[in-house]
C-alpha cells in the first residue's frame, strides 16, 4: 500500500440526485488518524473537439446555470450508466453541432475537481467532419459555431474561454498540430 493512500472506513450518503451523488466519508489517513471527505459522485463525460478541413473547431455556446453565464465550449456531455465514452462523444457532437466524423482520436482523460468530484472527462479529437443536422436535448439550448483553431487557443491563453475541458482539448490539439501529429 502506498504511504499516500487513504482507507474509506465508512460512507453516508447525503444526497442521490439525477446526476450526482454526494456522500461523506471517514478516512483513515496514512498515519492512522481518521478524517471526513465530502466526495460528489458524477457518471463521467465526454468532451470533442471536432477540427475541419480549414482548421476550425467547432464550438457550441450554452448557458452554464451555476455561473449565471452562457460559456463557449467544445461539443460535450454526461455518459450515461455503462456507456462507451467514443460512442457518448459520436453522439454529443452530432446532437449538438450536426457533424459526424471519420477519424476519432483519445486525447486522454481529465479530472476536473480531483479534490471532492470523481468525475472523468474522456477528450477526443475528430477530423474528416461532415455535417447534418444538429438535435439537441429537449433542455439543451445552444448555439453552434466555428472558431479557427489559431483563435481557439489565442482565446484559452488570453482567459476568454474558462471551461477547463475545452482549454485542455483545445491545447492538446494545437500542440499535436504543431508537431504534425494530426
Amino acid at each position: 500500500m502506498s504511504q499516500l493512500t487513504e482507507k474509506t472506513v465508512s460512507q453516508d450518503y447525503r444526497f442521490r440526485g439525477r446526476i450526482i451523488n454526494l456522500r461523506v466519508d471517514q478516512a483513515e489517513l496514512p498515519n492512522g488518524q481518521l478524517a471526513s471527505r465530502e466526495v460528489v459522485e458524477h457518471p463521467g463525460g465526454v468532451c470533442v473537439a471536432a477540427l475541419t478541413e480549414a482548421d476550425e473547431l467547432l464550438l457550441v455556446r450554452q448557458f452554464r446555470y451555476p455561473y449565471g453565464e452562457a460559456l463557449l465550449e467544445l461539443p460535450a456531455g454526461k455518459l450515461e450508466p455503462g456507456e462507451d465514452p467514443l460512442e457518448a462523444g459520436k453522439r454529443e457532437l452530432q446532437e449538438e453541432t450536426g457533424a459526424a466524423a471519420e477519424r476519432y482520436f483519445s486525447l486522454g482523460k481529465l479530472y476536473p475537481t480531483p479534490g471532492y468530484c470523481g468525475e472523468v472527462i474522456h477528450l477526443y479529437l475528430a477530423t474528416g467532419l461532415r455535417f447534418g443536422e444538429m438535435n439537441p436535448d429537449e433542455d439543451e439550448f445552444l448555439e453552434a459555431e466555428r472558431l479557427p483553431l489559431e483563435e481557439a487557443v489565442r482565446r484559452v491563453l488570453a482567459n476568454e474561454i474558462p471551461d477547463a475541458k475545452t482549454q485542455t482539448a483545445v491545447l492538446k490539439v494545437a500542440l499535436l498540430r504543431q508537431q504534425g501529429k494530426v
